[in-house]
């Protein structure tokens, strides 16, 4: 019989810099396995594992406190859900990911997952929501709980880590005629009718050690994200800047997608970008994109959403992320009675903006086509609670790290139209939202440690 624990909470002084402060946090030796999450300003970091959900194709493992239960696999997100809902706290917040191919497993397409995991859930012994206004610690231990607070106070007023700046990564000498020929098979693969997009990605191997936390302090500096984080949970680490959300739910039921698609660089000179600006705004290949994207989006709400609820808000709207100007545009709900936020998350993941149009030719096309499975790339990081809301970033402009290996990854959205030129330089524009922000790492610290 596993015993409730109760959150405890002290507020303590506001953060001039909420990024710098949870950065630092993270650097501090108290966490050891943690997931830094921003929305609109404002940072949650999640420490310890005071619960933890990992998910194969074949089992989920549960462990509470020191209670550990595996559960054979019917319905990975069905089993998930379930098992949260039976976590000994009152009240709880979990972090964590989700892979890419965890679309093949609850499509019934096991065969084409190995045994990498494809989910990885905590709910934190300790979190801290940092926000201009206030910082909140809330702690199952009280120890932890005056513990963090004091470390918050010591780093909000202490100095930034130093290094010697950020290195550029050449993104366009890697890997370049292979993406080519990827692009021209599933241009081909158009004429048979089962597809109308699909999105490939192409990977990007970083040579030199990286520093994770001042990467994403100097890359969130220098980004305009819908959601950016920074996690290291038992040895896998990665810092992203997502430029949209694959789904956020209210406690409410009111239900928000953020599908973005068509492409242009984001310069320095405000002449060159707008004219790339009218040129996206006009090119027939990129609305194409867009608009079908959108539809997608809507037919996905339309499933589990009260009739009439659905609406086009936002459209076709030019946003800058980064190194790039995306068309963007807001799908919007509210939940049917009988629906999770579980629920909305199956129906929409992963994004059309990652996968593409129908859902499950693509998954085949991007299997076939891509070297290597994507992982995390094209998952979620996400963010929920047992008040029956759900925020899941799209794992995209982001730089992973397992082991003593570093790398990137970007993908391009192949209609009939495209280009093997042009996309695979949509890929390099994206990947210098990263790769032009990479802080190398100390001598004496090339590679991360395994927790």
């Amino acid at each position: 019989m596993l015993t409730s624990r109760e959150y405890r909470e002290l507020t303590v002084v506001s953060a001039n810099d909420p990024i710098a402060t949870a950065a630092r946090l993270t650097q501090s030796g108290i966490c050891r396995d943690y997931m830094l999450y921003e929305r609109n300003g404002t940072v949650a970091l999640a420490c310890g594992a005071a619960g933890e959900i990992t998910a194969t194709r074949s089992q989920v493992r549960v462990r509470w406190g020191g209670e550990e239960r595996l559960h054979p696999v019917g319905d990975i997100i069905e089993t998930v859900s379930r098992v949260l809902h039976e976590a000994p706290f009152p009240s709880w917040r979990a972090y964590g990911w989700t892979a890419f191919e965890l679309a093949y497993a609850t499509a019934g397409w096991s065969e084409a997952v190995g045994d990498e995991r494809l989910l990885h859930l905590v709910i934190p012994e300790t979190e801290v929501v940092i926000s201009a206004e206030q910082t909140v610690v809330r702690s199952l231990d009280d120890d932890h709980l005056l513990l963090m607070a004091a470390l918050v106070s010591e780093q909000e007023h202490g100095a930034a880590p130093a290094h010697g700046g950020p290195a550029t990564l050449d993104v366009a000498s890697s890997g370049e005629e292979g993406y080519r020929r990827a692009v021209r098979s599933a241009i081909e693969e158009f004429r048979g009718g089962r597809l109308q997009k699909v999105i490939l990605s192409r990977l990007v191997p970083v040579d030199f050690g990286v520093d994770l936390a001042g990467t994403y302090v100097e890359g969130r500096r220098r980004n305009n994200p819908a959601r950016s984080f920074l996690f290291d949970l038992d040895g896998f680490r990665a810092v992203g800047f997502s430029p949209e959300t694959v789904v956020e739910v209210e406690p409410d039921g009111h239900v928000v997608t953020q599908p973005l698609a068509g492409t242009r660089a984001l310069t320095d000179v405000p002449a060159e970008n707008a004219r790339l600006r009218a040129d996206l705004l006009s090119d027939a290949k990129e609305i194409y994109e867009h608009c079908i994207s959108v539809k997608v989006a809507y037919d996905e709400l339309s499933i589990l959403c009260e009739p009439g609820s659905v609406a086009v808000g936002e459209f076709m709207a030019v946003k800058e992320r980064g190194t790039v100007q995306h068309l963007g545009s807001t799908v919007t709900g509210r939940l049917a009675p009988g629906h999770t936020p579980w629920d909305a998350f199956r129906t929409v993941f992963p994004a059309i903006t990652a996968s593409g149009i129908p859902k499950t030719a693509a998954y085949e096309c991007i299997h076939r086509l891509e070297t290597e499975p994507r992982g995390l790339y094209g998952g979620a990081v996400l963010t929920l609670s047992s008040a029956g809301d759900l925020d899941a970033a799209l794992v995209l402009r982001t730089a992973f790290q397992q082991g003593d290996r570093t790398w990137l990854r970007a993908g391009a959205g192949i209609v009939q139209q495209s280009t093997p030129e042009r996309e695979f330089e949509e890929t390099c524009e994206k990947l210098r939202s990263v790769a032009t922000h990479l802080v190398p790492a100390a001598a004496h610290d090339t590679a991360p440690a395994t927790l």
